[in-house]
């Protein structure tokens, strides 16, 4: 049997395809084998839930350092840095563990303890060490990582286990937590939030704000606000309740550990706000300096025992002059 050129041709073809088919299958494959091999997560998510205390250890630079801790105490987590102990921002812990726990391709970058040093995983690296909460036997590691140098692009970090050779890299986001102002972990809300989140204004009745010169009363009457101390011929209800929900969402941007809860300065100005449920919260604050920074301290919350310390830019939004509710036509 003659093999002409045109079947030789489409013999070749045939087999270039089979070639190609072959080829692409191992690279799909491969990359598989790749995936499943770098997919990892540091912290079991059943193991989170029983997190008890973040201990940090976090190298800014060379020469500087920074160390706070994370400890959960009647369910809510609270932030110690140099021996002070303040209310931590509760969601801010939970996706600072859930980037721990979710699963994602944490590549391998070396196995060997000769590598340490060149990804800056020494003795010298920022640390984190997760304690299991009281439900373990013992104080109990959970998770004990170290955090070394960012990769050329600046888009992840470099990690491993204390007691382990093996180095990863992957998300970043893990040690910008840490290296942000320790600021950023505290809770400074006034009125904190609830486990359903933050205070809405529909759980408000009455809030009665005073000052020196006068006391002004909101109460709610069915969908609307009735109010006293305040002359107005039109009262403009939406300017009233953004005003009501600025109070409800205050916040301070530090706490004042060197001022005391019983100083008289305190009498200055107050703000009382009566909940649906019978909960009656006080916020008290002094007169403030002359730069119109303000200190406050709160009764009635979750989080008593703290002074706040709120800038004049917040601190003005918290009173205001009873002309400013009158509907403008």
């Amino acid at each position: 049997m003659t093999i002409t050129y045109k079947n030789k041709l489409y013999f070749l073809i045939i087999l270039i395809a089979v070639f190609v088919l072959l080829y692409s299958g191992s690279l799909i494959f491969e990359s598989g084998v790749t995936s499943g091999r770098s997919s990892f997560v540091w912290l079991d998510s059943k193991a989170a839930e029983k997190a008890g205390r973040i201990a940090a250890i976090v190298q800014l630079n060379e020469e500087e350092q920074v160390e706070f801790d994370l400890s959960k105490r009647n369910n809510k987590w609270f932030i110690t840095v140099n021996d002070k102990s303040f209310p931590a921002r509760q969601i801010r812990v939970q996706d600072f563990l859930n980037l721990l726990t979710a699963r994602s391709a944490w590549q391998v970058r070396s196995t060997t303890a000769s590598s340490h040093e060149r990804f800056g995983l020494n003795e010298k690296a920022s640390r984190i060490t997760i304690y299991g909460d009281d439900s373990f036997a013992a104080e109990t590691i959970l998770l004990d990582l170290m955090l070394g140098n960012d990769d050329e692009l600046k888009n992840e970090t470099y990690f491993r286990k204390a007691d382990q050779n093996e180095v990863r890299s992957g998300d970043r986001s893990v040690k910008t937590y840490l290296t942000s102002p320790v600021s950023n972990w505290f809770n400074l809300r006034l009125i904190p939030e609830s486990d359903a989140g933050k205070v809405d204004l529909s759980d408000v009745q009455r809030v009665t704000v005073t000052t020196p010169s006068e006391t002004q009363i909101f109460t709610r009457w069915n969908r609307s606000w009735t109010i006293t101390g305040i002359q107005l011929t039109t009262p403009d209800i939406p300017a009233i309740e953004n005003y009501l929900r600025i109070i409800i969402n205050a916040e301070g941007d530090s706490f004042d550990a060197d001022v005391s809860r019983d100083n008289t300065e305190f009498e200055h100005s107050r703000i009382v706000i009566e909940m649906s449920n019978a909960r009656i919260i006080t916020i008290s604050l002094n007169e403030g300096d002359e730069s119109g920074r303000r200190l406050a301290k709160v009764s009635g919350s979750s989080y008593e025992g703290y002074i706040y310390s709120i800038p004049q830019w917040s601190a003005g939004r918290l009173f205001r002059d009873g002309t400013s509710f009158e509907f403008q036509q």
